[in-house]
């Protein structure tokens, strides 16, 4: 296992590193959150959102990651802009530095380092085509425990306000989770649910997107 970058701030320590498999890892206070050999749900969370929108003229992601989902996002011919709230500085600075291959070259793409919950609240209503969220592991295993509030109704109605007509959310989760349904239902009056089976290290995992349109 070899370290490539390691941070702290605020909300804890990042590490980035090379595993002895070769796959780029990402780790929050001791958690794993993504590498770059299982990208299938993150690849996911955005051709989802592509195919439900006719015409994505500026789409908002939440959490940079690797980078697997605005490449996604960029794959499409269609897309007009992208602006990623990122709250972790570092990540974005790795990002450029090239530790993470990067996406951030494309003129296409913006980088807003914040709380995307500000970020959203921030936009002019009816303002983009679809709002994607891959900040933390879900509602039911927090990395940051600040981040809850992203996926309760309130901030949930606030994305849907966003959103123009036939503006779609998308929301990554490592679990099922009953709340998350429950909310992007109370929300959009509906909502899609998509398991994702990955391979991750030799261990079978199920990781889930939520979908709602508006």
């Amino acid at each position: 296992m070899a370290e490539i970058a390691r941070a702290c701030s605020e909300r804890g320590e990042l590490v980035l590193r090379r595993r002895e498999d070769g796959a780029l890892e990402l780790r929050v206070n001791g958690v794993f959150v993504m590498d770059d050999q299982e990208t299938s749900s993150e690849e996911l969370l955005a051709s989802a959102a592509l195919e439900a929108v006719r015409r994505p003229e500026r789409v908002i992601v939440g959490g940079l990651g690797l980078g697997y989902t605005v490449r996604t996002l960029l794959a499409d011919a269609r897309l007009g802009q992208v602006i990623v709230a990122e709250i972790e500085p570092d990540l974005v600075a790795w990002m450029r530095a090239g530790l993470v291959p990067s996406i951030l070259d494309d003129p296409r793409v913006g980088v807003v380092v914040g709380d995307v919950r500000a970020v959203v609240t921030d936009l002019p209503d009816a303002s983009v085509d679809a709002i994607l969220l891959d900040v933390d592991n879900g509602p039911d295993f927090l990395v940051y425990n600040e981040n809850s509030a992203i996926y309760t109704s309130d901030f949930l109605a606030t994305c849907q306000v966003k959103l123009r007509a036939g503006g779609v959310l998308t929301v990554w989760s490592s679990s099922s989770s009953a709340a998350l349904e429950s909310a992007v239902t109370t929300v959009f009056g509906k909502c899609q649910v998509t398991p994702v089976p990955v391979r991750l290290q030799d261990r079978d995992e199920t990781y889930y997107v939520y979908q709602g349109s508006s």
